[in-house]
């Protein structure tokens, strides 16, 4: 086997497990809202609490990025990756509980969970991925997260079918800690070159926002990530309310939208993590997703039951091919501009400022709903926000002073 070869075969090895990673925890994360209608009337609550269980998800996501540089120098990327996966698991099945506090409780420490393994697999590929392809296998993990949710859509109901919602979570669950005991094979790998006396918290709270704020390209991008990830969850969240409001869909019908949306995000990922390396102009790439993020969400707000299905659904497609797919893209071109050690402080620096987007944008786009009585004002404020975002990144001339990784 010539070096090449072993070169190609453990990126392929990294991208598989980082993958795996992203699709099971995101899973995890999104099991509790699709039974949360079922459990809701059990419990009797609204079954709009899922919105307050989501926004503690990324409250503990984004406490827990800042916290994953530490530990993944000390203990290494892939064993820090299995200890979120059990506590996501751990997380999940205090639901079972079945007290609206212990839901609370669950959400936090799922977060803490989910949060911190981008910054873990971001660690990895950036130490084996060559640079000419680090958007492309950066965008291939990345799309772990809608495959995570098609995961959680095709199971999780099949699964409601059989069993009480209380199973269902504990089987999710195991199947994450089997998930745990399926990465092991590759510690031996990956995680080398460990820093023992590497302090956990002192320096790793502050630290990574230290790196984002005093950089200004940094800066840029994660302030920019802020609006990408606003956007993206407020349209995800309410595409399904808004198509059966507005438009006058089943469920059935406006889940299927979603889908398309989805599938659509995982391809849009690809293409353009894959442009973006073969024309190194991975800001004008994210410039070129503001603006179709921009269109999308401005022809979204004009939905009404006179569009025919298939022009719904091509704006749906539209926007997960733009406004879903710069993840990847993002995250390697914050790589790019530290050195291999600040990868995972750096990482979750970012993805503070950008899980911080969905805590808080959702409730005020749900309060601008519940005032106007529509949604017009929330997806004019979206699209405003996405147009300026895609001026600043495609005539900005902050630019990274690239850190060459891999030859």
């Amino acid at each position: 086997m010539t070096d090449t070869d072993r070169s190609s075969k453990t990126v392929a090895h990294a991208l598989f497990a980082t993958t795996a990673v992203q699709a099971i925890v995101t899973m995890a994360s999104l099991t509790v809202s699709i039974y949360a209608p079922q459990a809701a009337r059990e419990l009797g609550i609204p079954a709009g609490s899922i919105g307050i269980y989501a926004s503690l998800t990324y409250v503990g996501a984004m406490i827990g990025s800042l916290l994953a540089g530490g530990f993944i120098l000390r203990y290494g990327a892939i064993r820090f990756s299995q200890a979120m996966m059990l506590l996501c698991a751990f997380g999940l099945a205090l639901c079972v509980g079945a007290q609206w506090w212990w839901f609370m409780i669950s959400a936090l420490v799922l977060g803490l969970g989910y949060g911190p393994t981008t910054p873990a697999s971001s660690y990895i590929l950036s130490r084996h991925t060559p640079a000419r392809t680090l958007s492309l296998v950066f965008s291939i993990k990345q799309t772990g997260v809608p495959l995570g949710g098609v995961l959680a859509g095709l199971i999780v109901p099949l699964l409601l079918v059989y069993f009480d919602w209380k199973m269902v979570t504990l089987i999710v669950a195991g199947a994450v800690t089997f998930g745990v005991l399926c990465l092991q094979g590759s510690r031996r790998r990956f995680d080398i070159d460990l820093v023992a006396t590497q302090p956990l918290f002192r320096g790793n709270v502050l630290g990574p926002l230290k790196i984002i704020f005093s950089r200004p390209s940094l800066r840029a991008l994660a302030l920019g990530s802020f609006f990408f990830s606003a956007t993206q969850q407020c349209y995800i969240y309410f595409l399904v309310t808004y198509l059966e409001v507005a438009v006058g869909w089943t469920t059935q019908h406006a889940g299927f939208a979603l889908s398309v949306l989805g599938i659509s995000a995982v391809f849009g990922r690809m293409l353009w993590g894959a442009l973006a390396d073969r024309t190194g102009q991975s800001r004008r790439i994210l410039g070129l997703l503001a603006l179709g993020m921009t269109i999308t969400t401005v022809l979204s707000a004009g939905f009404t039951s006179s569009w025919p299905t298939w022009a719904i659904l091509s704006v749906c497609a539209a926007f997960g091919a733009t406004g879903a797919a710069w993840n990847g893209v993002y995250l390697a071109e914050i790589t790019r501009g530290v050195a291999p050690a600040e990868v995972g402080h750096a990482t979750g620096g970012g993805l503070f400022v950008t899980f911080a987007g969905v805590m808080v944008t959702p409730p005020l786009f749900g309060l601008a709903h519940s005032l106007t009585g529509g949604f017009t004002l929330g997806y004019t404020v979206l699209a405003g926000a996405g147009a300026i975002v895609s001026v600043l990144f495609l005539f900005g001339r902050t630019r990274l002073s690239p850190i060459t990784l891999r030859s």
